[in-house]
């Protein structure tokens, strides 16, 4: 086969992975069906109309995963050190919210590797025609150990922002249970209130719990599963003790209250924290831009005046 053939074997399969993305995100075509119009107003009493307002579409990495096989199995072995271990990987994936295996996890590092090799490929041949040869090849290998770790700061974002989300809205979702609880309701049917009432990242959470306990999940052990996979610490701390008090009878109502108030004293140590930075961060344009022009300002008349009577 020739340089062109293996080049347009290449843009080809490129093309066509993409299109098929493409494709899977975008809406169905023709007209909807009558349980698909009627969902957004039985959301708040049907399970299944919330299923359809959340449909899935169809992920090419899983199959792309079976063709790639044997070169990510040579990906983990050549970036175990440098990737981490698969726990840390499937604690991060959980932590943003994604549906990912490890494996696909990984596919997708290799595939951003291998986006990174040919951007540095690029960038190494122009520096290479400016007369920087060794950039051919260092340039190729930065891309390929910067594409998996670029993948990983970015999942390691999302999940950050999706924990801070978590933060915010666990005192309203801590006072609601407890409100609930003082009201005469069960645990479970309080926790199946919040999430059919409430909207956010933690009622959908707590939805996944609500489900795990009716198909017979003790609702101790869904919990302190939640609390492992996602290890957010404020949420880490109220579970245990929401655990701790349905193990040994204690009053749920009051446990709830005092977590809510350690979850808003928290948030609030949190945004003091985040002021002190920020005026430290205040002090660089002040300091740098507003004072040295207020100086000139300020000094710049009288050395004009002492030049001029001079």
């Amino acid at each position: 086969m020739t340089p062109e053939l293996w080049l347009a074997l290449a843009l080809g399969l490129t093309a066509g992975v993409g299109f098929w993305s493409v494709s899977t995100r975008l809406p169905a075509l023709g007209r909807p069906r009558l349980a698909t119009r009627i969902a957004p107003y039985l959301l708040d009493v049907s399970a299944e109309a919330r299923r359809l307002q959340r449909p899935t579409v169809v992920d090419p990495v899983p199959v792309l995963g079976l063709m790639a096989t044997p070169a990510l199995e040579v990906f983990q072995r050549a970036f175990g050190a440098l990737l981490g271990s698969s726990g840390g990987a499937a604690v991060r994936i959980a932590r943003a919210g994604r549906t990912w295996t490890v494996e696909g996890y990984r596919l997708r590092q290799l595939l951003w590797a291998v986006g990174g090799g040919l951007a540095g490929t690029a960038l190494g041949a122009l520096a290479a025609a400016n007369g920087s040869p060794a950039a051919l090849v260092a340039a190729p290998v930065v891309g390929v150990m910067l594409g998996p770790l670029l993948r990983d700061r970015l999942l390691i974002a999302e999940g950050t922002r999706r924990a801070a989300r978590i933060d915010s809205e666990l005192p309203t979702v801590l006072e609601f249970l407890a409100l609930s609880l003082s009201a005469g309701e069960g645990v479970r049917d309080a926790l199946r209130r919040v999430a059919r009432v409430g909207s956010g990242t933690l009622a959908d959470l707590m939805q996944r719990v609500v489900d795990e306990s009716a198909v017979g999940v003790s609702l101790p052990v869904a919990l302190t599963a939640l609390a492992d996979e996602l290890q957010i610490p404020s949420l880490t701390r109220s579970l245990t003790h929401l655990v701790a008090a349905l193990e040994r009878g204690s009053p749920l109502a009051e446990v709830l209250r005092v977590q809510a108030s350690d979850a808003r004293d928290h948030a609030r140590r949190g945004l003091l924290e985040a002021a002190g930075k920020k005026e430290i961060g205040m002090m660089v344009p002040l300091v740098f831009l507003i004072l040295p022009v207020t100086v000139a300002f300020a000094v710049f008349p009288g050395i004009l005046v002492l030049q001029t009577q001079l």
